[in-house]
């Protein structure tokens, strides 16, 4: 397929891979993901910032993919589900954290970003974190608890 005149290539960091890409200079970072990288773990959600189903990682801040623009990503680090490892993966799971699993990779993103800037935060900071991310499915208690669980597995 041939290249637009609009479109730039460029080189993008993701999950520690330097990656070639496509894209047009007005590509959301979320559309570069899912449709030119295959990446589909952020997911469209409210495509306006308030859900948190797109987050990602981006220089070791929770940032929503549907907020950014792929071209502002270029020279950073950018972290997916895909490429993440991180004891709250397990924590979800062993708590129940998720029902139908739409919002659990933006969770866990959030949640990871939470646990990687406070090694230990109280249960407001945790209830402040959640509330950038939306689940029309579960309460937020299964999702409080595997913080507190994966804050507990770091410290043995």
């Amino acid at each position: 397929m041939k290249k637009s005149e609009y479109e730039l290539s460029t080189t993008l960091r993701i999950n520690g891979q330097e990656t070639e890409v496509s894209f047009r200079k007005s590509d959301i970072l979320l559309d570069v993901l899912r449709s030119k990288l295959g990446l589909t773990g952020a997911k469209p959600g409210c495509l306006n910032g308030d859900c948190g189903a797109c987050t990602v990682i981006m220089d070791g801040i929770a940032q929503k993919s549907c907020l950014n623009l792929a071209i502002e990503s270029v020279g950073k680090e950018i972290v997916t589900i895909e490429g993440l490892d991180s004891p709250i993966q397990g924590a979800f799971v062993d708590c129940f954290a998720f029902q139908c699993g739409y919002c659990t990779p933006g969770f866990i993103m959030n949640c990871h970003s939470l646990l990687e800037s406070k090694k230990n935060p109280s249960d407001e900071e945790i209830t402040k974190w959640l509330e950038s991310n939306i689940c029309r499915c579960t309460s937020y208690l299964e999702i409080e608890k595997a913080v507190k669980s994966a804050i507990n597995f770091s410290h043995d």
